[in-house]
């Protein structure tokens, strides 16, 4: 018996991509972080690449943290999903200045404000994170299965936190 053919979609940094069927969604993060969102009663995923934690009123975007976050939920309340039956998973935030340089500064990186303001917005939403991997200093490639809600993570530089 043949299996279905999943679909490959690359995200580049900015997208989101919601998935009522079956698909691999494939991104690279650096500093930028992604949230997944998945429904396992109607197997519905989604999965956004933010670049920079905070908008300050500009607009729905993609780019941003919280923003995205805002509208990844609508798109789950629109179908008539609850907070409470959204799986939340959380990647990415590396601090990429410190593994090129090899020097810590005295600011939170970008990658370090993406994940706060990432669990900050999560939590004052309400919603459950299940998992995570963020933070150290190597790049991550994900692959993450909308209809199953599992990520694949592949370390792109070996650095150890």
């Amino acid at each position: 018996m043949d299996r279905p053919v999943i679909p490959d979609k690359y995200l580049m940094a900015g997208e989101f991509y919601f998935s009522l069927g079956p698909a691999r969604v494939i991104t690279v993060l650096g500093s930028c972080v992604s949230i997944t969102m998945f429904n396992e009663r109607l197997g519905i995923g989604a999965i956004c690449h933010a670049l920079l934690p905070g908008n300050s009123g500009a607009g729905d975007d993609f780019r941003y943290v919280d923003t995205s976050i805002a509208r990844m939920i609508r798109e789950f309340e629109k179908l008539k999903i609850s907070r409470s039956e959204i799986e939340v998973k959380l990647f990415g935030g590396a601090d990429m200045f410190q593994a090129k340089t090899g020097k810590r500064s005295l600011l939170p990186s970008v990658g370090q404000q993406n994940v706060k303001t990432a669990l900050r917005v999560i939590e004052k939403e309400k919603l459950q994170l299940r998992s995570s991997d963020v933070g150290g200093r190597s790049g991550r490639k994900l692959y993450y299965h909308t209809h199953t809600n599992v990520v694949y993570i592949k370390l792109l530089n070996g650095l150890k936190a």
